[in-house]
Formats: C-alpha cells, sequence, structure tokens
C-alpha cells in the first residue's frame, strides 16, 4: 500500500458509488490496477464485476495512465 494506491482507490470509490461498508473493494481494484496484475477475479458482482464498474475505472485509468485489469467472475476466466 502506498499514497498513489490510496488516492486511485479513493477515487475509484467516489466514482463507482457502493457502499462504505464496501470500500476495501476499491482498494482492492487499486492494488490490481497500480502493480500492473492482469485480471482481477471477484465473485462481487453488487460492487465490483459489472459493466458500469468497468467503464468508470477504465475512464478513471485513462487519466492517470494506467492499463485496467480485466475484471471478471472466475467463470469468466475460466471460459465455463
Amino acid at each position: 500500500m502506498n499514497a498513489e494506491i490510496a488516492d486511485l482507490a479513493n477515487r475509484y470509490f467516489k466514482a463507482i458509488h457502493i457502499p462504505d461498508k464496501a470500500r476495501t473493494d476499491a482498494y482492492h481494484l487499486a492494488m490490481a490496477t497500480w502493480h500492473g496484475i492482469d485480471y482481477m477475479v471477484s465473485w462481487n458482482c453488487k460492487h465490483i464485476v459489472s459493466a458500469r464498474v468497468r467503464n468508470i475505472v477504465e475512464h478513471i485509468n485513462a487519466e492517470v495512465n494506467y492499463a485496467t485489469p480485466i475484471i471478471c467472475t472466475p467463470e469468466e476466466l475460466m471460459e465455463v
């Protein structure tokens, strides 16, 4: 964890409009993004794995010149 990750997570949190109890989801996503992880796999279809969230995250990451991990469920990753 560093200040850049925290700032990115806070940007996600504000833009995605998720409840406070789900703030850690924004941090997980920011950590994956900052570290250049290719995939962010989650079962959390309510707060993380959705087209709306993907669009928001891609837009924010483009502004700060980060690549966006592919955000998907385990089934999508395994092509089940």
